[in-house]
């Protein structure tokens, strides 16, 4: 069993991790300073995603994406995730259950959104509707010849950037029709009821969304009526893994800082580095670093090669979301102990991951939904696609 990455994706790595250190962390003090990015520096930021070649990584190229696969997606988004102000989220990925739209779909927008030309946000949660989407009350009520959509969407995620929505919603209000709607920002009837400010420094918005009277066509629904759940499913796969990638990327640089604070800060005569409490922080943060990310690795190669069914790789991508989140919070609290009180100040960077990790045991499925998923799968199949090993062929 070869564990070693090959040249080529190493090589990707390596190119993800410059792009990062060069592009990404530069932009950081702007971005925590003045709440985001000035249009000039985004602008900027835009272009060098083009000339990297990390616009849509996600999608294959005959789209304008880049044809990755889920593995080495991950090792991409691993890298970005060393960045604060989520500026991951300046190379776009149009989200996944795009690739099931028609060739007309494809033409007005993925294939736009591939090249940066457009942007899109999902909109799915609601303020009675999260953990569960059987309760999004957002309707689609057949009129004529489309469809008629009223709802409130929260926490929709770039949505200030964004130009087109997602929008999950139920047909007839009928739980068992969930069903996806593309909806151009400028339809009538769409506007931003409001946009909080939350937790972290976010390079983009979350903001809440209202659909009153929107009228769409047949052409807007994305796939076909009734199958807005799978395809909402298939997106949440597809975060939970790269979640999973980026709070890797986060911690392992909340590790590297505070080795080297602890290096360089000197109390009672030597670096605190060698004093045991410090150290057996570290040892901790290494090793739960270490044991999350072979999980992450792991998955996300079996998710590449194919041979797993979607249920499995449902079941697997909660069990990488909720061990590589918890384990970045563990990691992160200890790194802002490391550094004491300068750990508490935002200029420095384990100070804004503390602020910004909370999110991801809560974003895209919370940790307690995380394990309701893996329950349910130990009940139902057993528990062999956790703790057994892929074969060969």
């Amino acid at each position: 069993m070869d564990l070693r990455l090959s040249a080529p994706d190493r090589e990707l790595q390596q190119r993800a991790r410059d792009f990062t250190e060069q592009v990404l962390i530069p932009l950081e003090d702007e971005c925590e300073e003045h709440d985001g990015l000035s249009p000039d520096s985004h602008a900027t930021a835009k272009q060098a995603v083009l000339g990297w070649g990390f616009n849509a990584i996600n999608h294959a190229v005959e789209d304008g994406g880049q044809g990755h696969d889920t593995f080495r997606q991950m090792l991409i988004e691993e890298q970005w995730g060393r960045a604060t102000g989520a500026l991951w989220d300046i190379p776009w990925r149009p989200s996944i259950p795009l690739a099931r739209a028609t060739e007309d779909q494809k033409d007005r927008y993925l294939r736009p959104a591939c090249r940066g030309e457009r942007r899109d946000a999902y909109a799915i949660t609601e303020a009675g509707a999260g953990s569960d989407p059987s309760m999004v009350e957002t309707s689609a009520v057949r009129d004529g010849e489309g469809w008629v959509l009223n709802g409130t969407k929260w926490h929709v995620t770039s949505g200030d950037v964004a130009d087109f929505l997602l929008v999950h919603a139920q047909v007839d209000g009928d739980p068992a029709k969930p069903t996806v709607f593309i909806v151009d920002k400028d339809t009538p009837g769409v506007s931003v009821v409001r946009t909080p400010k939350y937790m972290h420094t976010f390079v983009f918005e979350h903001p809440i969304f209202a659909l009153e009277g929107v009228r769409v066509g047949d052409g807007q629904v994305l796939g076909r009526v009734g199958e807005g759940y799978e395809l909402t499913k298939d997106w949440f796969v597809e975060e939970r893994l790269m979640i999973g990638a980026r709070t890797m990327g986060a911690s392992a640089r909340a590790l590297e800082l505070s080795l080297d604070f602890a290096k360089r800060r000197e109390q009672f005569g030597k670096p605190i580095v060698e004093f045991q409490a410090i150290e057996f922080m570290l040892a901790d943060m290494a090793a739960e670093i270490m044991a999350a990310k072979s999980m992450l690795y792991r998955v996300c190669w079996q998710a590449a090669r194919g041979g797993i069914s979607r249920k499995e790789l449902h079941a697997l991508a909660s069990a990488v979301k909720l061990l590589c989140s918890e384990t970045a919070g563990r990691v992160i609290d200890r790194a802002v102990q490391v550094h004491g009180g300068r750990g508490y100040m935002r200029e420095q960077p384990v100070e804004r991951l503390y602020r910004e990790l909370r999110v991801d045991r809560i974003w895209e499925g919370t940790s307690e939904i995380q394990r309701l998923v893996i329950g349910n799968e130990l009940r139902k199949r057993g528990p062999d696609v956790y703790t057994g090993w892929p074969a060969e062929g």
